[in-house]
């Protein structure tokens, strides 16, 4: 699938901002499913610093900094990108999750370069923090001897059916245990919700934002278009699932990533990924207005 994406923020302040600093994780990431053919991003005003980097997981960030009076911030990109399939993978050939918890704790041994790096996703974040309540949660999903693949595939359903998405009733500072309890939130609470699950275990997940197609492939539990999280940025979740590495999982939506998903950056939450964010000096409050198009392209 080829995709071309617009995607635009706008805040609009009460007073002047008079100084700015904002980071930028808006260019997707090269992988091997999806290649980024074409990208640009447009800022208004037009004075102001800019300066790319790639940020400590290996996304591609951009900062930009502005030193004049402002009232109005737009940032907006547009880009291309070829999204390929993921091979077909079988829950039989992935380890037990006990297994996979043991090989992943410390034993005073320098672990594999892939454990290593895993073990970055396995602790608690400042979003997702560990707690035995999650471990509880998520019990009926964690038998002994179950597949690490299995598992993960339980709990997506399991979050999907018990989890109602609900739009202003959470922000990204509700607390997860809040969000347990009221059982509502938004596709970066189903998500963190999944990531606290499996770091509860031991296991390793990540934090994966992007965009999601609205169209014609459909959720293997309700039969319903993926459409839910597709008018503005999108979050899933990645699990560190040995053989196949890592394999991504949309809670939201009750699906596994496929062609209809493009991923931007990821990291251990939301904090880490976050579209556009920084420090202001002035503006007292403001609106936010953001838009997401996600147009398939025939080729």
């Amino acid at each position: 699938m080829r995709y071309r994406i617009h995607h635009e923020t706008i805040y609009a302040y009460a007073s002047d901002v008079l100084h700015a600093h904002h980071m930028l994780h808006l260019v997707p990431r090269p992988a091997p499913f999806q290649q980024c053919l074409e990208h640009t991003i447009s800022v208004k005003p037009a004075t102001f610093r800019r300066r790319d980097e790639i940020d400590a997981f290996g996304n591609a960030l951009t900062r930009i900094e502005f030193e004049h009076p402002h009232r109005r911030l737009e940032v907006a990109t547009q880009m291309e990108v070829d999204v390929h399939p993921r091979p077909k993978v079988f829950a039989a050939h992935s380890m037990p999750w006990e297994r996979l918890c043991a090989e992943l704790a410390y034993h005073g041994a320098w672990p594999t370069r892939e454990n290593l790096e895993a073990c970055r996703f396995r602790h608690e974040s400042p979003y997702v923090r560990v707690k035995q309540q999650l471990t509880d949660y998520a019990a009926e999903c964690f038998p002994a001897g179950r597949s690490i693949l299995e598992c993960a595939d339980a709990l997506m359903v399991k979050l999907y059916r018990e989890m109602k998405y609900a739009k202003g009733e959470t922000t990204v500072g509700t607390p997860l245990l809040e969000v347990l309890k009221k059982r509502r939130g938004v596709c970066q609470d189903f998500a963190h919700l999944m990531i606290g699950c499996l770091r509860s275990r031991g296991l390793a997940a990540r934090y994966v934002s992007g965009y999601l197609r609205a169209g014609p492939t459909r959720s293997a539990e309700s039969g319903a278009p993926l459409a839910i999280g597709s008018g503005a940025s999108h979050a899933w979740v990645a699990v560190y699932t040995p053989p196949f590495g890592w394999l991504e999982f949309d809670p939201t939506n009750n699906a596994r990533v496929g062609t209809d998903h493009v991923a931007v950056a990821w990291g251990r939450d939301f904090g880490d990924v976050s579209p556009l964010h920084g420090v202001i000096l002035g503006g007292a409050t403001h609106e936010l207005s953001v838009s997401v198009t996600v147009e398939p392209i025939t080729q």
